[in-house]
């Protein structure tokens, strides 16, 4: 009954607040259930949309060189897992501890996964492998009861499968078509198996900005999906979540969460990206509206039923960031303040007058929710305005309790230990 009366408290002082100042500077209340904890990211000040103008300002992409590497906080050390890479997009780490890299890009993809196996333990995989080819810009992968799953843009495949193989020679079985193409690199397709391995979630980014094309292009889009492991049984989990990427389980609950990046061309601070908690029927707003209740004004009007229960996400991570990827920290290598919270890839901007994004952050948890804002855990991935080294995407634990980082423009897996 507190935390009820508290979470009241908060909002209707938010509301009250929407009344005072300009535009840009009232409080915005959110709409949370009862379960929620009441913590500095759930209130936010979001200003009016095209308070800015949007502009089109892409980085060069330099690549690195003379022994430089990403900077992580003081008791970490990075170091180079692998390089020369073709666009290492995401990892996956299988039971048996072998790294999968899926190599792909919107442009020129490999369209291939390598394995990678680090058998005496040193940080540094002795064994590389192609472990599949010629596939269609794969990112999600997952062992699960004796197959390989892959996710490429236009559908989920699996193979036949036994832990410690390097190269796959059985044939494929697609098991469920999935819609492809798509505004900008929206062609990714993550996938994510629950504790008992009865239910597969896949995450479908929409295939436009916001609609711009009509809806109809938009089905199962927009989404994730659950499915049973043989493909069938297809429901729609979740919906508005604009480009969900990253998956993931927060420690000691049967709780997804989901990093999402959101729509363009609002302005250098609209809107921000987030990571949520994903309710089952939930609607999260896309197109219609961001962050709840707000609406697009390019959607004015439309969708009133849907933003009228649109939940709003519980961590905002910043405009035009492209966050991406998302990992949980099970492990116990690293501090105490880094177990059980959000690591978050942020692939960066291109649709914002100054750079925002291309670095990892991080986010602290306890028991199983948000204690406090993002935070900077990798950085020095840009030199200059004009110029970036690399750009992260995914994230993944070692068994080691070490984390893996994707560095797809500078074709490199960053290791970060701790101390």
């Amino acid at each position: 009954m507190k935390e009820k009366n508290l979470i009241l408290t908060c909002c209707v002082a938010a509301v009250i607040l929407l009344g005072c100042g300009n535009q840009e500077e009232k409080q915005e209340a959110v709409n949370r259930g009862p379960d929620s904890v009441v913590t500095e990211t759930d209130s936010l000040l979001l200003p009016a949309p095209f308070a800015t103008e949007s502009v089109t300002n892409r980085p060069k992409e330099v690549g690195w060189s003379d022994g430089r590497v990403p900077k992580a906080p003081t008791g970490f050390v990075v170091t180079k897992y692998a390089d020369q890479l073709k666009n290492p997009r995401y990892c996956y780490i299988a039971p048996n501890g072998d790294v999968f890299v899926a190599e792909s890009g919107t442009k020129n993809s490999a369209d291939r996964i390598t394995v990678l196996r680090d058998t005496n333990k040193d940080g540094v995989p002795e064994l590389r492998e192609i472990f599949i080819e010629k596939l269609k810009q794969p990112f999600g992968m997952l062992v699960l009861h004796d197959y390989f799953y892959v996710a490429n843009t236009d559908g989920v495949y699996r193979y036949p499968y036994k832990s410690g193989e390097t190269k796959i020679t059985g044939k494929a079985q697609k098991i469920l078509e999935l819609p492809a193409g798509g505004y900008n690199n929206h062609w990714t397709r993550n996938l994510l198996a629950n504790a008992d391995g009865s239910k597969i979630y896949i995450s479908v980014g929409s295939a436009s900005n916001v609609a711009e094309h009509g809806m109809d292009e938009e089905r199962r889009r927009a989404n994730i999906l659950e499915i049973n492991p043989d493909g069938s049984g297809e429901k729609i989990f979740a919906s508005g979540l604009r480009n969900p990427v990253g998956m993931d389980w927060a420690p000691g609950t049967n709780v997804l969460w989901t990093a999402v990046n959101e729509r363009d061309k609002l302005g250098d601070e609209l809107v921000p990206d987030y990571i949520t908690s994903v309710k089952e029927g939930g609607f999260y707003g896309w197109p219609y509206s961001y962050f709840g209740q707000h609406e697009d004004p390019r959607m004015k009007g439309q969708g009133k039923e849907l933003v009228a229960r649109a939940i709003v996400p519980d961590v905002p991570l910043g405009a035009h960031t492209a966050s991406l990827g998302l990992a949980f920290y099970d492990k116990t290598k690293f501090p105490e303040k880094y177990r059980n919270g959000a690591f978050i890839g942020q692939h960066g901007s291109w649709n914002r007058s100054k750079l925002a994004g291309y670095k990892v952050v991080f986010v602290p948890f306890k028991n199983g929710k948000p204690v406090g804002k993002p935070e900077d855990f990798l950085t020095g991935f840009v030199e200059d305005e004009g110029k970036v080294y690399g750009r992260p995407v995914g994230i993944a634990v070692l068994e080691d309790g070490s984390l893996l980082v994707n560095d797809d423009s500078g074709g490199t897996i960053w290791r970060v230990s701790a101390q």
